[in-house]
């Protein structure tokens, strides 16, 4: 049984120095291979493996033989069909199809079957129909948990096919044919071990020693071998070199996405490639309002991963954009943007004001990781924004249970930093003392001490955990006495003993504690401050009836004390 009844497909190269008729006649026998004789064991071909990697694992058999035929056309001639004698008389619409027809075709295709139907029903196309082809089924039969219909696909005697040609004349394709086509099956989870995956990077590569590929090739043999080999390729590097002789201005969106990329595993801090960061910087914030929600997040991440801090212009201008994408980004592009906007120091009143109506409207649907960024965003920007806080808190009350004990703290951390209690207080503490109780022994200790701290400061005193605090088997997992942490140990242990007087259970040993709680002021304390001292001296007339920083018995610090004397007695009604 030959693979497609009675057809043949027949692909040529789209460059025209190359002009070839590739000829593929499929029969039940592997009579020629590339023009060289069948070998005496056709097994070692026809019966070579393929495995498709998935949700499970999938394999074939080459158990179709296949006969290929070249036939050498010069630049001008026309490439002619070649299939059963029958095939003459059919109208041209069935045997060759305009690339631009055949596109707008295969785009409006929703189904693999419904796009094999409609490659069978061609005789002939080039290498870019057949690889745009593999692009769109992977388009529409991939989601994220592999290929919805790996049988319908894998199996299909039309997709065996494309697989053995673009494996056995790889040299044929063009640039285009070749990279689209490779992008599409790394697409399809294809085994990059696969001989048929060996043949076409081995192809990229050697082309690309050869100087033979465009800015638009180089990007996408790129992306491939990010997806293949990972970070740690050597080729990259090879890339990015070839990338800098390029003219940066002429690149597209895309291109420069993926160049961002390509420098986050080769330059790191970009000391190696500085100059052509300069120039790509340059030349995206010409382009900044052309960038989609996902590219903005890219480009933002990689000018954190590569610390471009001096390039102020273009991360102002990326971070103004991506307030129109706060309701489209997905949560792994919402956490790059506001990662960007900690790691910068850029605060936005406008993108506050977009989250505030996002964050609310979608908290039952965004993943746990992305909500913990947007409270760290609000807690270290100092911005108390009750709408997000109270959706955090709702939020929390209804999933905690499958947060990891990072986002658990990374939900209530922030509420005793800036020290809010939102409407479902009671129910957020319920569920928190819950969670506790049942995951105690999973947080890290400085995870545990700081999410207990913070319920110290909004009078939420955790005294059922103090033991397991105060033990010193975690003091010794604490790992040194900073001065932060024996602070937070020491405030803890004495709000306790002050509000909490039933309380009688382990105590802090003294050399965990400290005699004074530093506080460092932030320039707005500061002015306030000496605002408040001007007027207290202006209603006091003297410096001696007022001080500040005051340490109490109770190591409390006091910012400013009063001493006032009374000449004549007080009375003061209802005293006792």
């Amino acid at each position: 049984m030959a693979l497609i009844s009675r057809k043949s497909f027949q692909f040529y190269s789209s460059s025209a120095p190359a002009s070839r008729s590739i000829l593929m006649t499929l029969s039940k026998r592997l009579s020629f291979i590339s023009g060289q004789q069948k070998p005496q064991n056709c097994s070692s071909v026809a019966m070579r493996m393929l495995c498709f990697k998935d949700k499970s694992q999938y394999m074939f058999c080459r158990k179709n033989h296949v006969q290929l035929w070249i036939q050498s056309l010069s630049v001008n001639e026309t490439v002619h069909l070649c299939g059963d004698s029958g095939s003459s008389t059919k109208s041209n619409n069935n045997v060759w199809m305009d690339e631009q027809l055949f596109f707008k075709k295969l785009n409006s295709l929703c189904t693999s079957k419904e796009i094999f139907d409609f490659l069978s029903s061609l005789e002939v196309m080039s290498d870019t129909m057949a690889s745009g082809a593999l692009q769109r089924i992977s388009e529409v039969e991939m989601d994220d948990n592999g290929l919805k219909n790996p049988e319908g696909v894998l199996e299909n005697e039309v997709f065996r096919a494309l697989c053995f040609q673009f494996e056995f004349e790889s040299s044929k394709l063009s640039n285009t044919g070749l990279l689209n086509a490779l992008q599409a099956l790394i697409k399809l989870r294809i085994d990059p071990q696969s001989t048929l995956m060996a043949s076409l990077l081995s192809e990229g590569k050697e082309r690309l020693d050869k100087g033979q590929l465009t800015v638009k090739n180089l990007c996408a043999l790129g992306e491939s071998l990010l997806e293949v080999e990972g970070p740690s390729c050597v080729t990259l590097e090879q890339i990015v070199n070839h990338m800098q002789a390029k003219d940066v201005e002429k690149w597209s969106p895309r291109e420069m996405v993926t160049v961002y990329k390509m420098l986050q595993v080769t330059a790191r801090e970009g000391e190696r490639y500085q100059d052509l960061l300069n120039r790509m910087n340059s030349a995206t914030l010409t382009i900044v309002s052309q960038l989609s929600p996902k590219f903005t997040s890219i480009i933002l991440n990689s000018l954190v991963v590569l610390h471009q801090t001096q390039d102020i212009p273009l991360v102002t201008a990326l971070c103004r954009h991506s307030v129109k994408h706060v309701p489209y980004f997905t949560g792994d592009e919402l956490v790059n943007v506001l990662e960007a906007f900690l790691c910068f120091g850029h605060r936005d009143q406008i993108f506050t004001e977009a989250l505030e109506t996002h964050v609310p409207k979608s908290i039952f649907t965004m993943h746990p990781q992305t909500v913990s960024k947007v409270m760290q965003y609000c807690c270290q920007k100092m911005i108390l924004s009750k709408p997000i806080f109270d959706a955090a808190a709702e939020g929390f009350i209804s999933d905690a249970d499958r947060f990891t004990t990072d986002q658990i703290a990374g939900y209530i951390i922030p509420f005793g930093t800036l020290n809010y209690l939102p409407p479902s207080a009671s129910a957020l503490f319920q569920k928190l003392e819950t969670v506790l109780h049942a995951r105690l022994s999973h947080f890290q200790p400085h995870t545990l001490l700081n999410l207990l701290h913070s319920c110290v400061l909004i009078q939420r005193y955790p005294v059922n955990f103090l033991p397991k605090i105060f033990s010193p088997y975690f003091l010794q997992q604490l790992q040194g006495k900073e001065q932060t942490v024996t602070s937070q140990l020491t405030q803890l242990f004495l709000t306790v003993t002050l509000e909490c007087p039933f309380y009688e259970g382990p105590k802090l040993l003294p050399k965990y504690q400290v005699k004074a709680f530093l506080r460092p002021h932030s320039s707005l304390d500061v002015h306030l401050l000496k605002r408040v001292k001007t007027g207290l001296l202006c209603l006091l007339k003297k410096r001696i009836y007022f001080a500040s920083e005051v340490s109490t018995p109770y190591f409390y610090t006091v910012e400013l004390q009063c001493y006032l004397e009374f000449t004549q007695p007080v009375c003061i009604e209802n005293s006792c």
